[in-house]
């Protein structure tokens, strides 16, 4: 738990900039600047959905995962609680395959290869982005490349208007249910081509909501109804960031320093007579990083990244249950830390040949170490290390509507242990090819279709976790194909002020997926490749803008219908689970977001909807299914000035029907909660 200090320690660092800010000039007013990504209509040759600007500050979201699931496609594992994990899936490929980007640098977890996106705020984001295989540029790192999925998180950059030189914006957020939340960010010019931004937040919360827990037997009758609180999902956490931003002559640079720092419960799963189980979780998140991009000539232009990083995960797990009165430990207990190590450098090279064809070699670095200290287990550590080496051939070339975009990846992957055995080193080329069309002149008309190979390597607990890990386990392939439109509808002098839909169909094709197995004791299971999964699907987007005298109006609309099957084979035999859906994969799922501003008031009314899914392999068992969900979510701000001080305030209401759900089996989501939220900024 936080001490004392800790707590002052912020209240200091949120506090401090208030004494600064009484030595500058504060006669104006920050105005906040909507961004739209958004690129000449025939250059988006791969599937793109953005929240930006007014969309994402007014949505009544949590966290990056929160606002992630409004995305046509994606679906958020979350495990509920405020300090449950929280990953993302795009279109049933596996968490693994999608790369989360945080200021073009990506996330890593050598370890699980998960991102819990649960521990990134919105508060400091300008956009997120999602495409589907890659970005429609060729100028990005090796990583851009090898993705399957790829999610762009890019943080607020200083903006200063009127002669200003200071921007601080404190606020303060809590909710229904117990909630605090400070934060605050600062931004500073400190020169005419550098600037800084410093940003921290603070939360703490006992996490305790109450849910209905009911489950009915085959046939029919109710087994369990019964109301509870939710136990074992507290938070409290401490996030810091810096950046510094400048200019050079044809080019910029960045460099960032994050800390994140949090001590958390993760709640079982909810089962008869067991409400509070779960494990606890201490998590320490460094990371520093750096970017410079350069034109050098009209040509050719050149990007450098580095990044390290540090994680520390300490695990502490003991499942008790109730016997005659006597609290009983039952099964194992774990008591684990984890110490992660990586560095990253990159470097981008891209040459225009001619006007209409573009060149590009990347070439990355990455090295990766775990060290693990494990209370009562005796089996050795293996204390893996892994270098990885990139690099990436690409060329994008022009004629008229049409555009053709074509890259290869080359993976080298060695790795050494201190104990136990290690996998063979693997080298490994994945090609990709995309096309676009632009049809006809005078409409904003495309046509797009892609196929990528693409592979990802087993992680260190796949390899190595202790009676469960394989050292001998094979890459995982995926391939992937998609076609698809956007339309944009001419918009000069009818009722909408923009109008796009995007429609996307998909084919995708895994194998030697890495599953869990049973070996000839069933108490024993191993990491193996035995999975093959084929998915299809279609994806749809439609964005509308308009107004109505002085309100401005806008709306995003997604559905997405998937299929994601088993068909895998063990020792030549089909499973009983063979062309069955895969857990947790609805065929139909959507989402809408409705935003209406009027002069300093703003209202956002947000929908979710995920259809039926199953929860085991097997769809033909009644009770391995998992019921529709789906929430609304009701927001209304209101900003207004005092003197020289911007002040907003705004009451946000989630799950306004009160719906009793899961999002993974057993573990209840809360119910109606009410947030209120104030800021201030100078």
């Amino acid at each position: 738990m936080y001490n004392t200090k800790k707590l002052l320690l912020f209240i200091f660092i949120l506090f401090a900039p208030l004494l600064l800010h009484s030595q500058v000039s504060n006669d104006s007013l920050r105005i906040l600047k909507e961004v739209i990504l958004k690129a000449k209509p025939y250059q988006e040759v791969i599937p793109v959905q953005t929240l930006s600007g007014k969309l994402l500050e007014n949505l009544a979201s949590h966290n990056v995962a929160d606002a992630l699931r409004y995305f046509a496609g994606t679906q958020i594992k979350d495990y509920g609680g405020l300090g449950g994990l929280k990953t993302v899936d795009v279109r049933n490929m596996g968490t693994h395959h999608v790369g989360v980007f945080y200021d073009g640098i990506q996330l890593g977890n050598a370890q699980n290869g998960v991102t819990d996106l649960g521990k990134y705020s919105l508060d400091d984001m300008e956009s997120l982005t999602m495409y589907n295989g890659q970005k429609s540029e060729i100028f990005q790192s090796a990583k851009d490349f090898a993705a399957a999925s790829t999610i762009y998180l890019r943080t607020k950059r200083p903006v200063f208007v009127g002669g200003k030189k200071t921007n601080l914006l404190v606020r303060y957020k809590t909710m229904s249910i117990n909630y605090n939340n400070p934060s605050f960010r600062w931004e500073q010019k400190l020169g005419d081509k550098v600037s800084m931004s410093v940003s921290s937040e603070y939360i703490k919360s006992n996490g305790q909501y109450k849910f209905r827990y009911k489950r009915n037997n085959l046939d029919g009758t109710v087994a369990y109804d019964t109301t509870a609180t939710r136990m074992n999902s507290d938070i409290e956490a401490f996030r810091f960031e810096s950046g510094l931003y400048g200019k050079i002559n044809n080019g910029s640079w960045d460099a960032k320093v994050y800390y994140y720092d949090s001590d958390r419960g993760a709640p079982g799963a909810i089962v008869e007579n067991k409400f509070s189980d779960g494990y606890r979780q201490y998590d320490k998140n460094f990371f520093t990083q750096a970017s410079l991009v350069k034109d050098f000539t009209k040509r050719y232009k050149f990007q450098a990244r580095a990044k390290y990083a540090y994680d520390y995960t300490h695990y502490v797990a003991r499942d008790t249950t109730n016997i005659l009165g006597e609290i009983v430990t039952e099964g194992a207990q774990s008591d684990d830390s984890y110490y992660q190590q990586e560095y990253y450098l990159s470097a981008v090279n891209m040459y225009s040949i001619l006007p209409a064809w573009d060149i590009s070699l990347s070439t990355d670095f990455q090295y990766n170490r775990l060290n693990a200290t494990r209370k009562g287990i005796q089996t050795q550590f293996s204390f893996p290390q892994r270098y990885t080496a990139l690099f990436s051939l690409a060329s994008t070339y022009r004629l008229g509507g049409f555009k053709v975009l074509g890259s290869v990846v080359g993976t080298h992957v060695q790795e050494e242990v201190r104990y136990n055995a290690k996998p063979p080193d693997k080298t490994e080329f994945t090609p990709a090819l995309f096309l676009g069309y632009t049809p006809f002149k005078d409409y904003d008309f495309n046509l797009r279709a892609f196929a990528k190979r693409i592979f990802r390597m087993p992680t260190f607990n796949d390899l190595y976790y202790t009676m469960v890990g394989s050292s001998t386990l094979r890459p995982e392939y995926m391939n992937q194909y998609d076609v698809g439109f956007t339309y944009n509808l001419p918009v000069e002098k009818g009722f909408f002020d923009k109008f796009s839909i995007q429609v996307d169909g998909y084919y995708t094709n895994t194998k030697d997926k890495i599953v869990a197995a049973p070996t000839g004791n069933l108490f024993r299971w191993m990491m193996t490749n035995i999975g093959q999964v084929r998915g299809k699907g279609v994806e749809s987007v439609v964005s509308m803008e308009t107004h109505i005298g002085k309100v401005d109006l806008a709306a995003n609309l997604t559905y997405t219908y998937s299929e994601s099957r088993d068909y895998t084979k063990f020792a030549g035999l089909e499973l009983s689970s063979y062309g069955d859906q895969i857990p947790y994969t609805p065929w139909s799922s959507g989402s809408g977001i409705l935003n209406a501003n009027y002069k300093s008031w703003n209202f956002n009314y947000s929908f979710i909807y995920v259809g039926k899914r199953y929860n085991g392999n097997v769809n033909n068992i009644k009770i391995n299914e998992v019921q529709p969900w789906y929430t609304h979510d009701l927001a209304v701000q209101k900003s207004f000035a005092i003197h020289h001080y911007q002040l907003k305030g705004a009451i946000e209401l989630n799950n306004v029907l009160n719906q009793n759900y899961e999002v993974i089996y057993n573990y209840p989501m809360p119910g109606r909660t009410m947030k209120f939220i104030i800021s201030i900024a100078l």
